[in-house]
């Protein structure tokens, strides 16, 4: 029995795999402790599948705790010890601006303020130790003297040259054995300060916050009789909660990487290896890219406005989804997002005393979402209460009811669209030579109109669509992840070299994982000697030397930027692995029923009423059906609106393809 809980911003979703079936459950998501919902959505789960908390061998997680406290600036109080002259290093910053002419533009105050910045009297140059770090135990009292509860560790090219951070690190764990200290080269591991600088910072202000969560989870855990739970990565993997707590930068998109895991299953499943995928809770939408079968991978990008220079998935998200609030700007404009209504007290509809209209509201006016059945999780919806909120944001902007409904909608259709197309034509991706896979509660009821606006004639809506970060969860791989600046060209860069750096890191790697024989997957950020900035090459032969690495960087460099360079040296700058476990087999139709209800009910498209057929249930493997129409899924509900066919393929997945 497989387990996986995945925590939104307005519902926890639990999913148990076992037996042949799938089993489902919501509960609203739990506002001080994100573990008192993950709780009660787990027994829900377990009550369904009448089965026992002991019965689950495996029960794998991923939330929000560091993503929220992330991008609300909250962290525990940090000193950062830098290099004396480099203190200011996360001030700083790159001359790089988000907005080019927003001159004014701010930018997020750093999480440790100048005052707790700490200059540590050392320096290291490109063959060891400038100037020695004299007195380690000295620095580490006056770092106690700010009362710290968490230190962050950069000192100037450790990435080749740890022993000056692993002294200080050792004399701080004497001095401040129950603060929690983030030494860079076990962060990060690789070059450019400031980046370094700005992930270790975000590592030490935020595990002491991760930490006390998941001592709460394992406590519940180990109460209720549940495994000890797997914690989602950044990087789409699972890990113990032992190494999530000791390093809670790994984890910041721990909750959309369970989405881009069941992403992947569903390319598998489904053999459609070219996906783009959107899932749209309550409060975001993420978007990810599936090529070849295989989730798009990056090696840093900011969240929140703060670089991260770790592997992860490559994850766009916008603050459009279920929840979002529309609102009135100053210039008379409507607007919707990214305030998002949460779990509480949620949309008005929700009839938990919200009164401002948000995107559920507007899909309930149209007829999307039906007023006399309840939305997963019990939530029983009220039409009138929806209709108050959706008046008074039309009164204010002259508009009529279902004008406004239709509007709000439109507008967070186009800031999805605005996502899509950045992981998709600003990266040189056509998307109208792939499926898109719509997911999440409130997904399948947008993927039409997105699919249209991006020129896409497929749509994929899973049977489990409502919850698929919580199945991809259940079905993820264990993997661990190393890099390495190595810093390889002219002669020192040979066969050798290249194998000795590439064996460290995989035996690095695969002892945090605790797996000495699983596959590793290794990539090279490589670049012509002069230039500033590197290309990943990936999918290389295990035993690849020199030349292979060479004219894949060279094919990628042509396919970029048009042309390639023979008579220029190349440099090998880092050196990336990722040692992976498979996980489980899941079956996506595990459990469907096939049990599917027909009516029909006035729904508003492209601002006509239509008479649409309703199918409420688990269609059947084979059945058929054309728009205007409403699937209402057990957990999700998929609009199909005129012009599209739909039909049920044999893993229980809804396929619309565009007349």
């Amino acid at each position: 029995m497989l387990l996986g809980v995945d925590v939104g911003g307005t519902f926890t979703d639990a999913v148990l795999a076992t037996g042949g079936r799938i089993v489902t459950a919501k509960s609203p998501t739990t506002l001080g402790d994100q573990s008192e919902g993950v709780m009660a959505a787990i027994a829900a789960a377990l009550e369904r599948a009448d089965a026992a908390a002991a019965d689950v061998e495996l029960f794998a997680h991923g939330m929000t705790v560091a993503t929220n406290a992330l991008l609300e600036g909250h962290g525990a109080r940090t000193v950062l010890v830098a290099t004396e002259g480099f203190e200011d290093l996360v001030e700083l910053g790159r001359q790089a601006r988000a907005d080019l002419y927003r001159l004014c533009a701010a930018r997020p105050a750093p999480l440790v303020p100048p005052p707790r910045r700490v200059g540590a009297p050392e320096r290291m140059g490109p063959d060891g130790v400038l100037r020695e770090l004299a007195d380690p135990d000295a620095l580490a009292g006056e770092v106690a003297g700010h009362e710290p509860e968490a230190v962050a560790v950069v000192l100037l090219h450790s990435y080749a040259h740890p022993e000056h951070e692993r002294a200080l690190g050792e004399a701080l764990a004497r001095r401040l054995p129950d603060v929690h200290v983030s030494l860079s080269h076990e962060v990060v591991g690789t070059f450019r300060e400031y980046e370094r600088a700005a992930t270790t910072e975000v590592d030490a202000a935020l595990s002491p916050l991760l930490a006390r969560y998941l001592r709460r989870l394992l406590e519940h855990a180990e109460q209720a009789g549940l495994p000890e739970p797997r914690i989602m990565q950044s990087s789409g993997g699972l890990a113990a909660p032992q190494l999530a707590a000791r390093h809670a930068a790994f984890t910041v998109l721990s909750g959309p990487a369970g989405g881009a895991a069941a992403a992947a299953l569903v390319a598998l499943r489904s053999e459609r290896p070219d996906l783009v995928c959107f899932d749209m809770g309550g409060t975001s939408c993420d978007v990810c890219v599936v090529e070849r079968g295989a989730v798009r991978e990056t090696a840093g990008r900011e969240v929140g406005g703060r670089p991260l220079s770790l592997a992860m998935v490559d994850i766009h998200t916008v603050g459009a989804g279920g929840g979002s609030v529309a609102w009135r700007d100053p210039g008379g404009a409507l607007r919707v997002g990214p305030r998002s209504a949460g779990a509480q007290p949620g949309p008005a509809c929700y009839g938990r005393g919200g009164d401002e209209p948000t995107v559920t509201d507007a899909n309930l006016l149209l007829g999307r979402l039906d007023a006399n059945a309840p939305l997963a999780g019990g939530v029983a919806l009220d039409r009138a209460a929806a209709e108050a909120a959706v008046d008074d944001l039309a009164d204010a902007l002259g508009l009529e009811r279902i004008a406004c409904a239709e509007g709000i909608v439109r507008i967070a259709n186009t800031e999805m669209v605005r996502a899509l197309r950045v992981m998709t034509v600003e990266q040189g991706i056509d998307p109208r030579r792939f499926a898109l896979l719509a997911f999440g509660g409130a997904g399948p009821l947008h993927a039409a109109a997105i699919a249209g606006e991006l020129g896409m004639k497929t749509i994929l809506c899973p049977r489990a669509s409502g919850v698929l970060s919580a199945l991809g969860l259940a079905a993820a791989d264990r993997r661990a992840t190393d890099q390495r600046t190595v810093l390889l060209a002219g002669d020192a860069l040979t066969d050798e070299a290249l194998s000795r750096a590439r064996e460290q890191l995989v035996r690095a790697a695969s002892e945090t994982l605790g797996a000495p024989d699983a596959r590793a997957d290794v990539a090279y950020d490589v670049r012509y000697r002069g230039q500033a900035h590197e290309l990943t090459v990936r999918e290389l032969p295990d035993d690849c030397g020199v030349a292979d690495v060479r004219d894949a960087f060279e094919d990628l460099h042509e396919e970029r930027y048009g042309y390639r360079d023979a008579t220029t040296d190349i440099e090998v700058v880092t050196i990336r692995t990722t040692v992976i476990v498979p996980g489980p087999e899941l079956d996506l139709a595990a459990g469907a029923s096939g049990g599917c209800e027909r009516s029909r009910r006035r729904v508003i498209f492209d601002g006509e009423p239509h008479d649409s057929e309703v199918l409420r249930g688990e269609p059947a493997p084979g059945e058929r059906f054309a728009g205007p129409a409403i699937c209402e899924l057990p957990e999700a509900t998929l609009a199909v609106p005129p012009g599209w066919e739909g039909s049920v393929d044999e893993a229980g997945t809804i396929v619309l393809e565009r007349r």
